[in-house]
């Protein structure tokens, strides 16, 4: 019997298809407001992802408080309000909407909020202030210089100064913002001496990510020390620049092709000799593994580098499938509250951290699969924190609830924003750091 396809609850996997930014079509103003609003009247018909983000309940707002009640009734320039909301989690298309492809309707809302945000880009009309903070090479390099690092971390912790940036950037002044450290990961990370040639040596490739390179890099210190502590081979890139999801989240697309330009040919070249590639960032990994296959569908560079590209957790429960992960324990972890990143959840790749943390004796794991509401930026500026707050919410009273020995989330800065809405003195700590204490190293 044939399958219909074309009905809604459809047995079959969402279809991703590519993002057409080459297209003509897809830069027309107006032919972006008709699909907004097709899409819109589809959402505002089903209602099933109101709990997921701030830009539902947006959407549904201006519906609601509309003349006719519909659609129609909705300003067209109030479009851009439900796009501001969205940070591109994709958790609608994975997890709510049941009318993604192959369904006939088609609705890919995440990749027309990231259209439209480019057009916004090309317009002109994205703000300084949102350029600044996703240019995180740059604002990483600056802040890790000497003499200048003590400075902005000082200004971070102080009131006043904080203050300055609530009025004049509009960056929140409770919002939490990461310290910048002084040596980098990639200034102390050591890579080892590798035959390429050598087949039986499993090798790996840390793209060490901007945040785990200026912000916190005892996390990817941490990796190295499991990867090594397995036998595995681990080497950093010659050079590296950020894998382009903060500006693919601000729709800047040619500064994604930039900086897809610098990384691809190293990371290729790796790919081609065996390595596989990891990072401790689930955004990073989804940004090779998904998104730019789908920004550069034909190019084969690209295809190669998304096969080799894997969540840390991935990797190591392959290992273990193939008998290769160590097992030598030293140390219980007790109970863990764990959340499950959003860019982590939407690489199908099953619950891989929880499975490898539940290999450790004494050791129980209890997943929280909701957005943090974080995503790098919307939780830092002045107009969204509230909603970030809200949205992480559900998340922290649970981690309380719990009152676990430790709680953890593959992305980091989930982690801390959760962490600063907790009461009490739990501190986030990353699963691969869980790890190395398990192992006591």
């Amino acid at each position: 019997m044939a399958r219909d396809t074309g009905r809604e609850g459809g047995l079959d996997a969402p279809t991703r298809h590519p993002l057409n930014q080459h297209e003509p079509e897809f830069w027309d103003e107006g032919l972006l407001n008709q699909e907004l609003e097709r899409v819109y009247d589809i959402c505002h018909g089903c209602r099933r992802c109101v709990s997921l983000c701030n830009a539902f309940p947006t959407l549904f707002d201006l519906v609601d408080e509309s003349e006719t009640m519909e659609v129609d009734g909705v300003a067209i320039e109030d479009y851009g309000k439900v796009v501001d909301q969205c940070y591109l989690c994709d958790l609608c298309y994975l997890t709510k909407c049941p009318y993604v492809p192959p369904h006939e309707w088609n609705v890919d809302f995440p990749h027309l909020m990231l259209r439209a945000k480019a057009i916004k880009f090309s317009k002109g009309e994205t703000r300084l202030r949102d350029k600044l903070i996703t240019s995180t090479d740059l604002v990483g390099r600056t802040a890790s210089a000497p003499l200048i690092n003590g400075l902005v971390n000082a200004a971070n912790d102080s009131k006043a100064l904080r203050g300055v940036l609530d009025k004049t950037l509009d960056i929140h002044a409770e919002a939490r913002l990461p310290k910048y450290v002084r040596p980098t990961l990639r200034k102390q990370a050591n890579s080892d001496s590798v035959d390429e040639s050598d087949a039986d040596v499993d090798k790996v490739l840390l793209f060490t990510t901007c945040y785990c390179n200026y912000n916190e890099p005892d996390i990817g210190s941490s990796l190295i020390k499991v990867l090594r502590h397995n036998g595995v081979a681990v080497t950093l890139m010659e050079r590296e620049h950020c894998c382009g999801m903060p500006k693919l989240e601000l729709g800047n697309l040619k500064a994604v092709e930039q900086l897809l330009e610098r990384n691809i040919t190293e990371l290729h070249e790796k790919a081609r000799s065996g390595y596989r590639i990891l990072a401790a960032v689930p955004s990073c990994v989804l940004m090779f593994k998904q998104e730019l296959p789908l920004l550069y569908p034909d190019d084969e560079r690209i295809k190669a580098v998304a096969q080799a590209f894997c969540d840390p957790f991935e990797y190591l429960f392959n290992l273990h499938k193939e008998g290769k992960l160590n097992t030598d324990f030293k140390n219980p972890l007790g109970d863990i509250s764990y959340h499950v990143a959003c860019h982590q959840r939407v690489q199908n790749i099953g619950p891989k951290t929880r499975q490898v943390l539940e290999l450790v004796p004494g050791t129980m794991v209890a997943s929280i699969e909701r957005c943090s509401g974080h995503d790098g930026t919307y939780g830092v500026k002045k107009e969204t924190l509230e909603f970030a707050n809200k949205i992480a919410r559900p998340i922290v009273k649970q981690v309380q609830k719990n009152q676990p020995d430790h709680f953890g989330s593959d992305c980091p800065v989930a982690g801390r924003h959760i962490e600063h809405n907790l009461e009490g003195d739990l501190h986030h700590e990353h699963p691969i750091e869980l790890l190395c204490l398990a192992y006591d190293i």
